[in-house]
């Protein structure tokens, strides 16, 4: 379906899951493209500045869309996923289930699979949280961690967890809570193709293609 993002009500505050990382990440990549594509603009020679706008029109929508644009919008009725070139919303109703692997990801009814760019796992953060867990059970200490939800915040939240299970478990207890509220059912799974992001890539590769194209 390609029907526009239902909006969340106003008693049903959306809960908002992101990589700090990536935000990070894509900002210092932002800054590199734009120091590196204004000077090749305005001190470049011949086709430089064409080339060089023509590449800025492609690479910025790309850098946007996987580290600055993901995330995962969360409320009583919803599951709203913004993947980098798709819009995915899922009534609770629609969840069969919530996986963590070497991914984390959404399953439809359907048997459908939705990955969760906004929540990556990190094989590291875990092995470091089972080494807190481990050392807090062996000297009877109780280490708690909080959720990243827009931010970190340390609250007492059960066990010592990676940042990204952690988000994982709090979705799944929601996904149980809800799932059988008739508020939550909704008509299906609706998917919403990027076009903002798409449409400036595919211009900036069209133009990079005639540049070369026409030497």
């Amino acid at each position: 379906m390609t029907t526009p993002d239902p909006q969340p009500t106003a008693d049903s505050k959306d809960r908002v899951f992101r990589s700090s990382g990536g935000i990070a990440g894509g900002v210092l990549l932002l800054g590199l493209v734009a120091w590196l594509g204004i000077d090749a603009l305005f001190q470049g020679n011949g086709r430089t500045p064409w080339l060089a706008l023509a590449a800025m029109i492609l690479v910025v929508p790309l850098i946007v869309a996987f580290t600055v644009r993901p995330a995962v919008y969360a409320n009583e009725d919803r599951l709203r996923i913004r993947n980098p070139f798709r819009v995915i919303v899922l009534p609770w109703g629609q969840v069969a289930s919530l996986r963590s692997g070497y991914s984390n990801e959404v399953v439809d009814r359907s048997g459908k699979k939705f990955q969760l760019w906004a929540i990556p796992v990190s094989l590291r953060a875990r092995k470091r949280a089972a080494r807190r867990e481990a050392r807090a059970m062996a000297s009877g200490e109780d280490t708690t961690r909080g959720l990243v939800q827009g931010g970190l915040r340390n609250v007492p939240d059960g066990p010592t967890r990676a940042a990204s299970d952690q988000a994982m478990d709090d979705l799944r207890e929601l996904q149980e809570a809800r799932g059988a509220v008739e508020t939550a059912q909704g008509e299906g799974v609706v998917v919403r193709w990027a076009y903002e992001i798409v449409g400036p890539a595919a211009a900036g590769a069209v133009l990079l293609a005639i540049l070369f194209a026409v030497g």
